[in-house]
């Protein structure tokens, strides 16, 4: 059984006329009435009652009629999902995102691909580090990441989204809060709240910070993530340097303040070099439409940076 055969039959069926399902066909109708008598024999029933004035469907025709639109529905479906797919505009884009970079990033992200790609269904996986990103990218756990560089290799292509100011938090009765203005010189003494990763880009800039002011930072207490690295800050027992995006997390008991001669500190996205991806590339140009991701000259990406 071919598909045409189904298309004719379905054209008689709705006409109830050889010539005129003919010509909405542009067939021949000779033509037209031997691939329907071909369908008839492959099936071994009569679908079409035949008089000299009229074609009118048999009772297993009528059958037959129904379930072959139901299937050829089904068909074009799956048609137009195949190729929505194959142009970026349907399927599931795994996301991973930094603790801090879902406070102030995954609304804008979310928000660009459900109004530009709705057939896209996004999988978030969130408050992972750099280096799980990486490791989920590389096993193809993740299709993109919101990550900070740098990142080891030159197998992930990493587009800046933004550059960051790491800002001051601290606890709200700390003497600093009222001070109008603040170095990271002025911490030198204090006890700090860090991230417990050892590859933390956070965690290495506070320390570029805290030397380049002639100190190296007390690292009193260590946590997980961010919820509970401010937890521990309005607990008193530290201060910490997070990135500017935190401020979006309010916890009572903790103030932000900018700081002077605080590092900056990059949040990229990220995705496999050797996997071209329809999807990926939908997303990214979606990002660029809805200004959430910088736009490139060309389509040349910057190398990462190794972080040994």
């Amino acid at each position: 059984m071919e598909l045409r055969h189904l298309y004719h039959f379905v054209a008689v069926a709705e006409t109830r006329h050889f010539g005129q399902a003919a010509t909405r066909l542009h067939l021949a109708q000779p033509a037209l009435s031997q691939s329907v008598r071909q369908l008839e024999a492959e099936l071994g029933v009569t679908l079409l009652a035949r008089t000299t004035r009229q074609v009118s469907l048999t009772p297993a025709g009528e059958f037959f009629y129904r379930e072959t639109l139901r299937n050829l529905d089904s068909l074009e479906q799956s048609a137009r999902g195949v190729r929505r797919i194959a142009d970026g505009r349907y399927g599931l884009v795994r996301i991973g995102f930094t603790g801090t970079a879902a406070f102030d990033q995954l609304p804008p992200i979310a928000r660009a691909i459900k109004q530009r790609l709705p057939g896209i269904a996004l999988e978030i996986h969130g408050d992972l580090l750099t280096s799980a990103q990486v490791d989920g990218l590389r096993a193809e756990h993740l299709d993109v990441a919101v990550l900070r560089p740098p990142v080891a290799g030159d197998d992930l292509v990493l587009r800046t989204i933004t550059t960051e100011s790491l800002v001051l938090a601290l606890p709200v009765d700390h003497r600093f809060s009222t001070e109008p203005a603040l170095d990271v010189a002025d911490l030198a003494y204090e006890d700090f709240v860090m991230y417990s990763d050892t590859h933390s880009v956070v965690n290495e800039a506070v320390v570029t910070s805290c030397r380049a002011a002639g100190f190296n930072p007390r690292r009193e207490h260590e946590a997980p993530d961010t919820s509970v690295l401010l937890a521990l800050v309005a607990a008193g027992l530290g201060v910490a340097l997070v990135p500017e995006s935190v401020r979006a997390l309010q916890l009572n008991g903790v103030v932000f303040r900018d700081i002077a001669g605080a590092s900056t500190i990059d949040l990229a996205l990220a995705w496999r070099r050797d996997r071209p991806s329809a999807l990926v590339d939908a997303l990214v140009g979606a990002l660029e439409d809805a200004g959430v991701l910088p736009r490139l000259e060309s389509s040349v990406s910057s190398k990462p940076k190794d972080m040994s």
